[in-house]
């Protein structure tokens, strides 16, 4: 200090620390903020605010960076969350219409494979609904049914076993 006011650091001293750089996401379902650290793949951030989300609230689609007056950027699921400096926000983004009230490990109807008619050429009318197996009496006599024969099977396979060694002795004295 005494030579013009320069303070002289020890080189001994660590360098004052720094906290971790973090990136902050605003959910726009649900109004909340979620932190993330530096690096995260878009759509692990994505999956996890979309799980925290309750019943009712719509699921978010991607990831944006905006900026008022400026076009927003939009993360893929395997981009990496970056801070794009002063006056950009992180955000969720809701489109209108899709996955309210469902949890973000369950397919989407969209996902769901169509089927087509023996022709190829047009889709079966099918619903997601109906390719439940319903619990009629006939599925339920099947099930039945599938035990029964199960113990008729262990029952001979207990009896053979049972009776193996005089089947064996028996076949031994003949030879």
């Amino acid at each position: 200090m005494a030579d013009g006011g320069i303070e002289e650091k020890s080189p001994l001293e660590p360098p004052p620390l720094r906290p971790p750089p973090f990136l902050e996401v605003v959910c726009r379902s649900s109004g909340s903020i979620r932190r993330f650290a530096a690096g995260t793949d878009a759509g692990f951030a994505l999956s996890l605010i979309n799980r925290k989300l309750g019943l009712g609230i719509p699921l978010a689609s991607h990831i944006e960076a905006v900026k008022e007056g400026e076009e927003p950027v939009s993360f893929g699921p395997t981009s990496v969350l970056a801070d794009y400096g002063e006056g950009w926000t992180l955000q969720t983004v809701v489109e209108e219409g899709h996955g309210k009230g469902k949890k973000a490990d369950q397919p989407s109807p969209e996902h769901v494979p169509i089927a087509m008619k023996s022709d190829g050429l047009h889709p079966a009318r099918r619903s997601p609904r109906e390719s439940k197996p319903k619990n009629t009496s006939l599925y339920i006599g099947r099930i039945v049914l599938a035990f029964v024969i199960m113990f008729v099977f262990g029952a001979m396979f207990t009896l053979l076993l049972e009776n193996l060694p005089r089947i064996i002795l028996s076949l031994t004295q003949f030879m």
